[in-house]
């Protein structure tokens, strides 16, 4: 019996454990690995320079005229992030049914005179005179509206880590903040164009192709505003 007992008890555990680890306790998480693309696509090979030594408009160590935008693995570029998501969503559903059904019984009749013919008639239209009647309605009604209007504004330098070979270049960059105990991280990778940077050395987040931004905290606040493990295993397996 305290077998029996043991093994449900632990059948039971399996199935609340099981049904948290499946109940997306953990945060969402962004995957930074490289598109398949970027990875199988092979890097554009570096040009030979054939500029003489010493010419003003070269690309040496130190040209006096020169294009400062970033042009080869480990240049960095600055990313403008200003990212906006407004949206709204309003819908309604109305159904109504109603349905009637009438069954009655059938009826005898005679013409003639004979009294006692009519009286077996009427005994007879007296149990086949039975009538059904049915009547059911039903009717839905639902409602429901939201609302997102969401914004996220900053800065952050990202490094070339690939150049492709059709001259796209594939950037990643991370900056981390730590004020107050309070930790502040920002990420991004993606693929950009050499001829969306602008002459500052710039590029909006809206012209990377394949963009992955993440921005997260961490520190007492954080802990303080999310719930507990035992408490999300709890919702998972609550069924009102």
């Amino acid at each position: 019996m305290k077998k029996t007992r043991l093994t449900a008890f632990l059948l039971l555990l399996s199935t609340i454990l099981f049904n948290g680890c499946t109940a997306n306790l953990t945060d969402p998480e962004i995957n930074f690995e490289p598109p398949v693309y970027v990875e199988q696509m092979p890097a554009k090979e570096e040009q030979q320079d054939f500029t003489s030594t010493g010419s003003l408009f070269g690309k040496g160590k130190n040209p006096l005229f020169a294009d400062h935008k970033a042009m080869h693995v480990s240049d960095i570029v600055t990313v403008i992030i200003s990212e906006a998501a407004k949206s709204s969503n309003t819908g309604s559903r109305q159904l109504s049914e109603a349905d009637t059904s009438t069954l009655g019984g059938g009826l005898f009749s005679s013409t003639g005179a004979n009294a006692a013919v009519n009286s077996k008639i009427a005994t007879i239209n007296g149990f086949t005179n039975l009538g059904f009647n049915s009547t059911s309605n039903s009717s839905y009604k639902g409602s429901g509206s939201s609302t997102k209007d969401a914004s996220f504004t900053t800065t952050i330098s990202a490094r070339i880590v690939k150049v492709l070979k059709n001259g796209n270049y594939y950037i990643s960059g991370k900056r981390e903040i730590l004020i107050d105990d309070q930790k502040q991280i920002v990420q991004l990778s993606g693929v950009i164009r050499p001829y969306d940077i602008d002459q500052n050395n710039r590029i909006n987040s809206s012209q990377i192709s394949d963009a992955k931004i993440l921005y997260k905290t961490q520190g007492d606040v954080d802990r303080a505003t999310k719930q507990g493990w035992g408490t999300k295993i709890v919702q998972s397996i609550w069924p009102f």
